[in-house]
């Protein structure tokens, strides 16, 4: 804390939150849902995780001292233990009034989840009807002031002791949770009897536990030029010992990609897939959004006409007009059609800017999926009732369908790495710099001479393109579509993925789909971590929020855009900078 006092308006403030969190988690139903779901069998749940996450950090972050150039920064000291102790003390009593007014008053036709069980189980009782209201208040407050404690203690350590332990605390949420894929790993490869020596119950038992608390402690502490190491060896300055180099990380990358859906079996294999058709739309949106700055909110529509121009070319809908061609014909007229919608859609918003451009493209996908749903449309369409009797992907021997989610994943995979090609070509350039400009200042980028009406156009068509593609095999892979599927919450949701990753970053809207969709699943698909399904959307938005206020560059920026965000902070930095090498200079 500053100058060794403690600030006692900024513990009441963090304590205040802290309580307010846990109080939130409490009567939405999270404690009460996951309490069964163990993390470390016997003694650690995931809905006690889920209470009590907030209060080491909000006990961090009391005591921790932003300390910008120019300032003094003060010495660490016990006081910050202090400090965090305090703020759990006070989350603790904020979330025991809760416990009290849910135990003597019935809210339940307010707050459903504030019921008799969730006391019981915030009082750590056996008992639903006489729950030990004392004895759980008290081990609430301890429980919380702990933790506090621990999270103001951790400005005593190192920062490589105290990533250390994030990494360890990390390490043991992430392998807890991720049971079913690593269960199923360990079947494919015979060793069944292992899994049953890590797990209990779909909780690590303690000794694995404390294993890989270990082997996460051991990785955090290593410096990021040892984490670095496959960049490092692929650095080469040498162009031809580069160009060997990245053949052979190719060579290995495409071996895992073609062993991995054997391995991880067919659950996993959908969720990869139904990941993989996100990340081919976030990638298309990463070039309308990321590199030209368009915000378009009705992305849907360009999925939707991609799955439907697929869905009616192959299956026998109509009975005036039924091809049944193969999936692999339906790909030029896809291409054709997103082209064309692409036009469609950027034609009219040329001149539309920010909101109103949002605003537009969110009313073009809204036409799109009520020209689906209408009665008059139905002979083309379905309405509805949607299409279905789609068949799948041929290959000669075999037919690929959703009931084959290894192969889907190959083709799925196929268009992503098509998608991160155009992208990276694109983006590299005369089209893409233009976008870049563009982004920046269209203004100043149409003084410049870039024709923006055609820069424009093409960020519209491409990203089309792309999210047609995904569209067609969406519907291969489901065997019937319906104008549902495409509402307005999938264009937000894809937006999120691209937010949160890292607009403008190819790598960077993977990472967003692997976190967003793979682990927390998309709007209507299940996610590795099927617990969090009825809480999804909410955990999506406090993602999102978190992210636009601490890290709005995303998990992997864009370093043009970076740079773009923290331009002021840098301006500072080197005025300041240039102010004490000025004071160093020896008068004259």
């Amino acid at each position: 804390m500053i100058k060794g006092e403690l600030n006692v308006k900024k513990v009441l403030r963090a304590g205040l939150i802290a309580g307010v969190v846990m109080v939130f988690v409490s009567a939405i139903g999270m404690v009460e849902d996951f309490d069964s779901r163990k993390v470390i069998d016997p003694f650690l749940s995931l809905g006690f995780l889920a209470l009590f996450w907030y209060v080491p950090r909000a006990g961090y972050k009391v005591g921790h001292e932003e300390v910008l150039e120019g300032m003094e920064e003060h010495p660490v000291s016990s006081q910050q233990v202090v400090a965090g102790l305090s703020v759990g003390v006070v989350g603790g009593v904020v979330i025991s009034i809760l416990v009290v007014i849910a135990h003597v008053m019935d809210l339940r036709d307010v707050f459903i989840r504030l019921s008799p069980k969730l006391v019981a189980t915030l009082t750590f009782s056996d008992s639903v009807a006489e729950p030990n209201i004392i004895l759980g208040i008290v081990w609430l407050i301890v429980i919380s002031a702990v933790l506090g404690a621990i999270g103001g203690a951790l400005h005593l350590v190192s920062d490589r002791l105290r990533r250390q332990i994030l990494f360890a605390v990390g390490a043991i949420f992430v392998v807890a949770m991720l049971e079913d894929v690593i269960s199923q790993i360990l079947r494919t490869l015979g060793l069944g009897s292992a899994n049953r020596l890590i797990y209990r119950a779909a909780a690590l038992r303690i000794v694995p536990a404390i294993l890989v608390a270990a082997a996460g402690f051991f990785l955090g502490g290593r410096d990021r030029a040892e984490r670095s190491r496959i960049a490092r060896y692929l650095a080469d300055p040498d162009p031809a010992e580069r160009r060997r180099k990245s053949l052979i990380v190719a060579a290995i990358t495409l071996a895992v990609v073609l062993i991995a859906p054997w391995l991880l079996g067919s659950l996993l294999s959908e969720i990869l897939a139904t990941t993989a058709i996100f990340l081919l739309m976030g990638l298309g949106l990463n070039i309308v959004v990321g590199f030209a700055g368009l915000l378009d909110l009705g992305y849907v529509a360009f999925f939707a006409v991609g799955a439907y121009t697929s869905a009616i070319l192959t299956s026998p809908l109509s009975p005036f007009f039924a091809p049944e061609w193969p999936w692999w014909y339906t790909l030029p007229p896809v291409i054709l059609v997103g082209i064309l919608a692409g036009i469609f859609v950027g034609t009219p918003v040329i001149r539309l800017r920010g909101d109103y451009l949002a605003i537009v493209t969110l009313g073009f996908g809204e036409i799109v999926r009520i020209t689906f749903l209408s009665d008059a449309a139905s002979p083309w369409f379905g309405g509805a009732g949607g299409i279905r009797n789609i068949p799948g992907i041929p290959l000669g021997f075999d037919t690929v369908s959703g009931s084959d989610p290894e192969y889907i994943l190959y083709f799925a995979l196929a268009l992503v790495l098509l998608a991160a090609w155009v992208s990276y070509a694109l983006l590299n350039s005369r089209v893409g710099r233009a976008w870049t400009a563009m982004r920046e200042d269209e203004s100043v980028a149409e003084v410049m001479g870039i024709d923006t009406v055609k820069a424009k156009l093409s960020a519209f068509v491409v990203g089309a393109v792309l999210a047609s593609l995904g569209g067609a095999l969406f519907s291969a892979k489901l065997g019937s579509i319906f104008p549902t599927s495409f509402e307005l919450l999938i264009s937000i949701v894809i937006l999120v993925v691209v937010i949160v990753g890292g607009m403008g970053n190819i790598l960077g809207v993977a990472a967003g789909a692997l976190v967003l969709i793979g682990v927390l699943g998309g709007p209507r698909q299940p996610g590795l971590l099927q617990e969090f399904g009825e809480f999804k959307l909410l955990i999506y938005g406090v993602i999102l929020v978190y992210m636009m206020l601490q890290r709005p560059e995303g998990l992997i920026p864009n370093v043009r855009r970076s740079r773009e965000l923290h331009h002021d902070e840098m301006n500072q930095d080197a005025w300041l900078k240039a102010q004490a090498d000025t004071a160093e200079e020896p008068a004259t």
